[in-house]
């Protein structure tokens, strides 16, 4: 259910429909910069009465002009406790348990009064999107959706409710949190300095290797078989040997046939019983048997250069790619999704369309307007999925139907050209970790201000 929850603020993010639109419809009143005055009493809530003299509920905490019930408490302290139980993590004493949700509950509280004065809805048909969005990375129809929510006791309009109010939240924070967020070209600069400076100290190995594997359950004696095989490599390397014709030989690892080349990789994302004793070694020479719980390594430092150096000459290859995207519906399933791609390439083998037009006329997303064009692409700036299947093919080759978390592909290569990381993208990547670094604390700092804003009252037995 959380995971749900999360996915749908998201995809929120990738929706349609964007946060500027919304806060079009109307201006956003300035909110006081002081705590609110004591509200009038609540109005609206009136236990209903009870035959038995019994209270059926009453007043947790009031919040502004609105309150949170000992019931709505309950209902969501059982909620987090089956949660924690299903993920074996321990609870803690229920008193704390109690006093930290109540919190939750206020914060959340205060922050819908806010979006409600500052006008944020969500209407159904973006809900209705949103929750379709969830049942695709579930790999559901709506309706098994909703049938899970109410085999875990969730009835689905409390769901949706719930994804509705999360969708609300996080345009509250689009607007009042992230679009505040500045990053000053000078940070930009000072970060990208401190990358670099990081990279100067942090080095990568070209590496290749002799492995000589221990089988599962081996005895002593199959264990000191296998140290003296890796030892004779070893002689016969310290007195001439060819490392890669050793390797073919006697090397158990995959990359045997290939002369045992592991390739470069940086220092710190190797095991230390392997980089304690490459670092000892100049270029060309080769480590001391090491044993692991794989087997006997003999490791030979091919080369080494620091990790800017490496940046340094690196080159990137871009492609230029189109597509089209056919997307699961509750009215396209993902076998007839799959199915109507396949007689798509079927007319683009048989030259019965162009790709462009075919892209036009079937394709889902917003790049069907423009024939599929997907423009250059770096790699990382697709799923991995699609990234696969696009790297596998030639310039004027089409895909199979390739399926990925957005629906299934056809996926046609244009052209490739390999560049240097632009400086532009470079900057672009420094400026959003900066962001990511400040969003949270901004996000926390203004959470805090909404709460101490809001008017609130704890009843009895709830301070």
């Amino acid at each position: 259910m959380h995971q749900l929850k999360i996915a749908a603020v998201l995809m929120c993010a990738i929706s349609g429909a964007t946060t500027s639109s919304v806060w079009a419809q109307q201006a956003a009143p300035a909110v006081a910069a002081t705590p609110a005055a004591k509200p009038a009493p609540v109005k609206g809530f009136t236990p209903p009465a009870s035959t038995s003299g019994q209270t059926i509920d009453a007043i947790a905490v009031v919040v502004n002009d609105d309150v949170i019930t000992r019931n709505e408490v309950a209902a969501r302290i059982k909620s987090v406790e089956q949660r924690m139980k299903a993920q074996n993590v321990p609870l803690p004493d229920p008193a704390d348990l109690r006093r930290q949700l109540l919190e939750r509950m206020i914060v959340e509280r205060a922050q819908m009064q806010l979006a409600k004065e500052m006008g944020v809805r969500v209407d159904d048909q973006t809900l209705d999107r949103a929750i379709g969005r969830i049942a695709e990375q579930q790999k559901m129809t709506i309706q098994d959706l909703r049938n899970q929510m109410e085999k875990e006791g969730t009835p689905y309009a409390t769901f949706r409710e719930e994804i509705r109010d999360e969708i609300i939240m996080q345009r509250l924070r689009e607007h009042e949190v992230d679009a505040k967020i500045q990053i000053s070209d000078s940070e930009v600069d000072n970060f990208l300095a401190a990358e670099k400076a990081a990279a100067s100290e942090q080095v990568e190995l070209n590496l290749a290797q002799i492995l000589v594997r221990i089988p599962e359950n081996s005895s002593p004696e199959q264990i000191a078989a296998r140290r003296a095989r890796a030892e004779e490599v070893s002689r016969q390397l310290r007195t001439g040997g060819d490392f890669a014709k050793m390797a073919a030989t006697y090397s158990d690892a995959s990359d045997a046939l290939s002369g045992g080349e592991i390739g470069w990789r940086n220092s710190d994302r190797l095991p230390p019983l392997f980089t304690e004793q490459l670092l000892k070694l100049k270029p060309g020479q080769i480590t001391p048997i090491i044993k692991s719980n794989t087997g006997f390594h003999i490791l030979k430092l091919v080369d080494r250069r620091s990790a800017a150096e490496a940046q340094a000459v690196a080159a990137v290859q871009q492609t230029h790619a189109r597509h089209i995207l056919l997307k699961v519906t509750p009215t396209l399933s993902a076998a007839e999704a799959k199915r109507k791609l396949l007689e798509l390439k079927e007319r683009l083998d048989n030259k019965a369309a162009t790709f462009e037009e075919l892209a036009r006329l079937f394709g889902t997303d917003s790049t069907a307007s423009k024939g599929g064009d997907l423009g250059w692409l770096y790699p990382g700036d697709t799923v991995p999925e699609f990234e696969t299947a696009m790297n596998a093919l030639k310039p004027g080759e089409v895909s199979q139907p390739v399926e990925s978390s957005f629906g299934f592909h056809l996926i046609e290569v244009l052209e490739r050209k390999s560049d240097d990381v632009s400086k532009e993208k470079e900057r672009n990547a420094a400026r959003n970790a900066l962001r990511e670094r400040k969003l949270e604390e901004a996000t926390e700092s203004w959470a805090r201000e909404v709460r101490d804003r809001a008017y609130v009252e704890f009843r009895a037995d709830d301070q």
